[in-house]
């Protein structure tokens, strides 16, 4: 379109009329203007500009050009109306059309629309009553986890609800929790996760909390129906919980972090609430770690705030602040991370891929729906690619409590950097 535009820009009126062709049409009004003007004041810019676009027809006169200019932008003749190099300006109108809408959807898309503002809860409730991310999800709303065989083989050749399940298996080697009897999950979600380390450790009791009442709701009808009795679910703000000092011999956070506004806060709490020799295990989107050296450029701080402003995250934080603020509690031992990206990457694709394969539920709930899943879409592709380019890491965190007669190994309160964001 542009390419044609240029070409229109150059095209010599004179010369096109002479062989009987009209470039494309013109607007009768403003061709008139200009060729008074040339005819009034024959030296002035336009005048001299028509003159030297008609080569050896610069001598003729103003009221030539007149005529010439006035045929052309008022012909009726099918040679008028047939656009630029043959193509019917109907067509042409349809395909700057088609631009226009493509560019102004983009410009939609790109502009955040869940800014975080303590919103947390009401967007889980928002997501929970309409059903479609729990049918494509199930009942895990976080990453799955694939081998290094599977994605070998393919990641789409792996069912994607099993992917969520491993995952949990995977964070839980990754823990080294032994047989905990009380275990805390911290943004529990539908529950999903709490029902699976129930019905592995059946003589546990577990706790799921959760700021959005539905999903409280949902994830007591669902261990109601899978007849899982040592687990329930709290509304609770992790940031300030209830529950008494050293009450869990396990606390869990699967990607619940990224909804925190108080990072240094939400490890303090759960630090808090752990048991001494309890296990804290922590799975976290983080952005990478900025240093001098590698600062954000201006594109990666506009691709960070995007993420935080779509989905409610307030800011991210780096594995290695997450590691810093573990160790800052002077309570925390054996902190040790790990970055998944390799191993969960596929997931965010895979979800697009489900919904593809899988479309009638979005199609049924009509146009809110459709519109809303397409920002999830787009959102999904640009963590994807986020994740893919190193801007984004997959941070898995990991310590116990010490033990009040173990001694802290020395360097264990770490400096805790304030974060950075990406609008700084």
């Amino acid at each position: 379109m542009f390419a044609l535009q240029g070409e229109l820009g150059r095209a010599n009126p004179l010369r096109l009329q002479q062989q009987n062709h009209v470039t494309a049409p013109l607007i009768r009004s403003s061709c008139k203007r200009l060729t008074i003007a040339s005819a009034g004041r024959q030296s002035d810019v336009s005048s001299e500009a028509m003159a030297s676009a008609s080569g050896t027809h610069a001598g003729r006169s103003a009221r030539e050009l007149y005529s010439v200019s006035e045929a052309a932008c008022c012909s009726t003749s099918t040679s008028a109306t047939q656009g630029v190099a043959g193509i019917d300006a109907t067509v042409l109108a349809a395909v700057a059309g088609l631009g226009l809408t493509l560019f102004a959807l983009k410009r939609v898309l790109d502009t955040p629309s869940r800014k975080y503002d303590n919103n947390v809860g009401k967007e889980y409730d928002a997501w929970t009553e309409e059903g479609v991310l729990e049918y494509y999800w199930g009942e895990h709303i976080h990453l799955g986890y694939y081998s290094d065989e599977e994605l070998a083989r393919g990641y789409l050749k792996k069912d994607f609800k099993q992917a969520k399940f491993d995952f949990v298996d995977e964070m839980l080697k990754f823990s080294g929790a032994q047989d905990p009897k009380k275990i805390l999950d911290v943004g529990c979600g539908f529950g999903g996760t709490s029902r699976h380390l129930a019905k592995k450790f059946k003589e546990a009791s577990v706790t799921g909390i959760t700021l959005s009442p539905k999903q409280v709701a949902r994830g007591t009808e669902l261990a109601q129906q899978q007849g899982v009795n040592n687990v329930q679910f709290q509304v609770m703000d992790a940031l300030a919980m209830e529950f008494p000092d050293d009450t869990f011999d396990l606390v869990w956070a699967c990607e619940s972090g990224e909804h925190m506004p108080d990072k240094k806060k939400y490890v303090e709490e759960m630090t808090r609430v752990l048991k001494p020799g309890g296990t804290l295990v922590i799975a976290c989107w983080c952005q990478r770690e900025e240093t001098p050296e590698a600062p954000f450029t201006a594109q990666d701080k506009e691709d960070l705030q995007f993420l935080y402003d779509e989905w409610a995250h307030p800011y991210f934080i780096s594995i290695q602040e997450f590691e810093r603020l573990m160790k800052g509690t002077g309570k925390l031992q054996n902190v040790h991370t790990d970055n998944w990206n390799k191993n969960t990457l596929a997931s965010w694709r895979h979800s697009i891929w489900v919904g593809v394969f899988d479309p009638w539920i979005v199609v049924s709930k009509g146009p809110r729906i459709w519109y809303k899943t397409v920002r999830e879409i787009v959102t999904i592709e640009r963590m994807h690619q986020a994740f893919a380019k190193g801007l984004m890491e997959y941070g898995m965190m990991a310590g116990s409590k010490a033990l009040p007669s173990s001694p802290m190994p020395a360097g264990a309160v770490a400096e805790v950097r304030t974060p950075v964001t990406a609008s700084a």
